[in-house]
C-alpha cells in the first residue's frame, strides 16, 4: 500500500536504489547483506520503500515497509478540513448506520476497540459502499461521505495502515463470542459453510502455504470459511486456516467451533466439497442432521434417478409449485456399509432440462469437431474424449477416427433436468428444496460478496494486516447481509422485481442523496428525496423525513469538526491492546 502523502528520499549513500518499472520508479532500501557460502559472494537485501514521485524527483510516495525501516519519519495521519469535499453522500450512511444500530454493532465494537471503534465503522462503510478493500483508496472515500469517527475526523492511510497492524487476534476472537451470544440457540439452526482461498504474494504470513488455489496461479494460498445461519442468513463466524488443509479435514474443527459458540440443535447445509464418509460419520455420531447436494451424474443419484425416472414428472401431486419442480423422495445407501437409511429426494426441472440438454449436445459437437481435426495424426486425447467416443488407431499409433459411444451419451441425456438433494432426517422433498434454497441464496450472496472482500491475490502484507483486513470485512458482511435480507423481504412483500432492489443498485442509487457546502460553510440537502430513494429507504422503515433529521446531524458534526485545528501528528492516541 502506498500512502497518498509524499516524503522526502533518503539520503543514506549506498543504500537507496532507483528502480524504473514502465513509467514508475521505485525507491528501494538496502537494509543489509548476506553471504552465499555456496556461490561464495554476498547477496545484497533489499526491500521496496516506497515510488517516486512523478513532479518532484526528490520526493517519494512510502508504503508500509518505509515507516518499518524510517520510524522515526512523521507522516500525516489527520487531513485538514480542506480536503473535505463541498458535496457529501449521505444516502448509504444513514442506511448503514441504521442496520449498526439494530444490530448494536456499535458498543460491540467499542468495547473492544475503544477509540478506534469510528475508525473502524468508517473503513466498514467504505467496503460495502465501494465494494473493495484497497485501503489506501479509503481517504477517497472520506474525502466524499460523512463519517462514523468522532467529530468526523479524516485520517489519512497512513493511520489505515497502523490500524491494521494492530488489531489483534484476541479482540477478533473476542467480538466473534460477543456477536454469537446474541443469536438464538434454542432452535435448530441449519449452518450453511463456505469457503474459499487467497493467493498471497507475502513472504511472512504464517497460514501461507501451497495448496489447490481456485485461481490455479500456482502462488501460496490460505483459506477462508464462512459460517452462516441459513435461516436468517446472518454470518455466524470465519476461519483461516493454512492452503495446504482441505475443506472435507477442516469440516470436524469447524463443528467444534459451531459448537463451542453455544449452538445445540445443528443441521449442516455442505456444498460437495465437505462430502466424505468420514464427515458422514461424524455427524451421525454427534447426533447432528445434514442436506447436502448432489449432481445427478454421481453414479448412486444417477441409477435413482434412472429407476424412477417416468413415475413423478407430470403428476401434479409431486409438483412444487413455488420453484416450478416436480420432485419425489426415495429411500437408500448413501455407501455399502452405511447403516442407515438416507433420504434421497429427486427433482426434475423441465426449463433446466432443455438447457442442461443444448448445453451437453454442443459440448459433444465439439469433441466431434476437435477429434476430425486430427484424424492422420499421431495424437493423444484426454479422460473427457475418451468418456463418450470410441478411440481408433492404427499400429503406428496414427489416429483414423472416433465413435460415439451412443449408449453413455444416451444416459446423460436422459439425466438433464434431474437433481438431487440428500437429507439425514425425513421431510418431504418440498421440504428438503426449500431448505435448501435458503443455503442456495446464501451460497449466490457469498460469491457475490467475496468478489469485494475476498480480491483473489494480495499485495505483501503481514500476517496481522491480512488477518484485521478479514476481520473488518466479516463485519462488513454481517452488515451487507442485512441489507441483502431486507431487500428479499421488500420484494416479497411488494411482489415485484425491482431491479434497483438490489444491494449494488440501491447503494448506488442512495449515494445520489446528497449534501452540499453552502457561501456560509454549512452543509444542506441538495433536493429532496426521489421515488425510487423512497422505495429503497423504505426496506429499512425510513422515509424522507429521517434523511432531513440525519442531514440535520451531520450538518452539526461537520460544522464542529470545521472549528477544529487539526494537527499534523496526533500525540494523545490510544494503542490497541
Amino acid at each position: 500500500m502506498y500512502f497518498n502523502t509524499t516524503v522526502e528520499i533518503p539520503k543514506i549513500k549506498g543504500r537507496i536504489i532507483r528502480r524504473k518499472r514502465g513509467r514508475t520508479t521505485y525507491i528501494l532500501y538496502q537494509y543489509g547483506t548476506e553471504y552465499n557460502q555456496e556461490k561464495r559472494y554476498t547477496i545484497p537485501l533489499r526491500a521496496i520503500v516506497g515510488k517516486e514521485s512523478a513532479s518532484d524527483p526528490s520526493r517519494m510516495f512510502p508504503n508500509e515497509k518505509y515507516q518499518m525501516y524510517f520510524p522515526d519519519t512523521e507522516i500525516p495521519e489527520e487531513l485538514p478540513f480542506t480536503y473535505r469535499s463541498s458535496c457529501l453522500k449521505i444516502g448509504s450512511y444513514v442506511v448503514i448506520q441504521k442496520v449498526l444500530k439494530e444490530y448494536k454493532l456499535m458498543p460491540m465494537l467499542r468495547k473492544r476497540f475503544g477509540n478506534y471503534t469510528g475508525l473502524i465503522l468508517d473503513l466498514i462503510a467504505y467496503l460495502i459502499v465501494e465494494e473493495e478493500n484497497a485501503g489506501h483508496h479509503y481517504p477517497d472515500y472520506a474525502f466524499t461521505h460523512p463519517l462514523f469517527t468522532e467529530k468526523m475526523t479524516i485520517y489519512s492511510d497512513s493511520k489505515v495502515v497502523r490500524l491494521l497492524n494492530s488489531i489483534t487476534k484476541n479482540q477478533c476472537i473476542s467480538f466473534l463470542e460477543d456477536w454469537n451470544k446474541k443469536r438464538d440457540h434454542r432452535s435448530r439452526i441449519y449452518v450453511s459453510y463456505e469457503a474459499t482461498n487467497k493467493n498471497i504474494e507475502a513472504g511472512d504470513v504464517a497460514i501461507v502455504e501451497f495448496g489447490k488455489a481456485e485461481t490455479g496461479k500456482g502462488l501460496p494460498v490460505f483459506n477462508l470459511s464462512i459460517a452462516m445461519d441459513k435461516t436468517n442468513r446472518v454470518p455466524l463466524f470465519y476461519e483461516e486456516y493454512p492452503g495446504s488443509i482441505t475443506d472435507v479435514s477442516q469440516f470436524t474443527f469447524m463443528v467444534d467451533t459451531v459448537i463451542e459458540y453455544g449452538y445445540k440443535k445443528i443441521g449442516f447445509i455442505l456444498d460437495r466439497g465437505y462430502f466424505s464418509k468420514e464427515n458422514i460419520r461424524y455427524i451421525d455420531n454427534n447426533d447432528y442432521t445434514f442436506i447436502i447436494m448432489c449432481k445427478g451424474c454421481k453414479p448412486l443419484v444417477s441409477s435413482l434417478i434412472l429407476e424412477n425416472c417416468g413415475s413423478f414428472e407430470t403428476k401434479r401431486t409431486s409438483s412444487i409449485r413455488t420453484y416450478k419442480v416436480y420432485g419425489t423422495t426415495v429411500l437408500s445407501k448413501l455407501y455399502e456399509d452405511d447403516i442407515k437409511d438416507r433420504y434421497f429426494h429427486i427433482y426434475y426441472d423441465p426449463s433446466k432440462q432443455a438447457s442442461e440438454r443444448e448445453h451437453f449436445e454442443q459440448r459433444i459437437e465439439k469433441y466431434r469437431s476437435f477429434l476430425e481435426k486430427h484424424i492422420g495424426k499421431k495424437e493423444k486425447f484426454g479422460k473427457s474424449y475418451q468418456d463418450y467416443f470410441d478411440l481408433h488407431y492404427d499400429l503406428k499409433g496414427i489416429f483414423q477416427g472416433a465413435d460415439e459411444r451412443t449408449d453413455v451419451i444416451e444416459r446423460q441425456l436422459q439425466l438433464c433436468g434431474y437433481f438431487c438433494i440428500i437429507t439425514s432426517e425425513k421431510m418431504t422433498a418440498s421440504q428438503a428444496l426449500t431448505h435448501y434454497k435458503g443455503r442456495d441464496i446464501s451460497d449466490k450472496l457469498f460469491q457475490s460478496d467475496r468478489t469485494f472482500i475476498i480480491p483473489r491475490s494480495d499485495q505483501t502484507e503481514s500476517s496481522q494486516s491480512i488477518s484485521s483486513r478479514i476481520f473488518l470485512e466479516f463485519v462488513a458482511l454481517i452488515v451487507r447481509n442485512r441489507i441483502y435480507n431486507l431487500f428479499e423481504e421488500q420484494r416479497i412483500k411488494t411482489d415485484a422485481s425491482q431491479k434497483y432492489l438490489t444491494v449494488p443498485s440501491a447503494i448506488r442509487e442512495l449515494e445520489k442523496i446528497e449534501m452540499v457546502r453552502r457561501n456560509d460553510g454549512s452543509y444542506k440537502l441538495d433536493h429532496a428525496v426521489t421515488k425510487t430513494q423512497k422505495i429503497i429507504l423504505s426496506s429499512f422503515n425510513l422515509d424522507e423525513t429521517h434523511i432531513i433529521k440525519c442531514a440535520d446531524e451531520i450538518r452539526k458534526r461537520v460544522a464542529a469538526s470545521q472549528s477544529l485545528m487539526y494537527r499534523e501528528t496526533p500525540d494523545d492516541e490510544e494503542d490497541i491492546n
